[in-house]
């Protein structure tokens, strides 16, 4: 699974989500950085098949409304320690990289669980 962490990820998580075995890139990478665009992000994604892991509720109405960028993996659990994001995406990788082949999905992490919706 390729996943793109947005500028609220921190690089602990996207450390993380690397020692997993996934493709992982931060926005930080792309050219214009914490300045990135999200139209510019969910291009980047869509067309080379990442998933957008953010805390931007602006890429979850994007895909309701126009189903772009393709696959959003949205965290809803407010300031909670990166410690604590770690240990939830640890014990839903398996399930997280099974959705992850989908062609398109919009899955919200919260402290409820995990809510998906194709």
């Amino acid at each position: 699974m390729n996943i793109l962490c947005d500028v609220h990820i921190s690089f602990k998580v996207f450390n993380f989500l690397r020692d997993q075995g996934l493709n992982v890139k931060h926005v930080n990478e792309l050219p214009d950085k914490w300045n990135t665009k999200d139209a510019v992000i969910s291009r980047f994604c869509d067309e080379n098949d990442f998933v957008i892991l953010t805390k931007d509720k602006d890429f979850k109405d994007s895909f309701l409304l126009k189903r772009k960028p393709k696959k959003v993996l949205k965290v809803n659990l407010g300031n909670i320690s990166n410690e604590q994001l770690i240990q939830i995406l640890s014990d839903n990788i398996i399930g997280l990289q099974k959705i992850g082949t989908k062609p398109s999905f919009l899955c919200e992490i919260s402290k409820s669980g995990i809510l998906f919706q194709e």
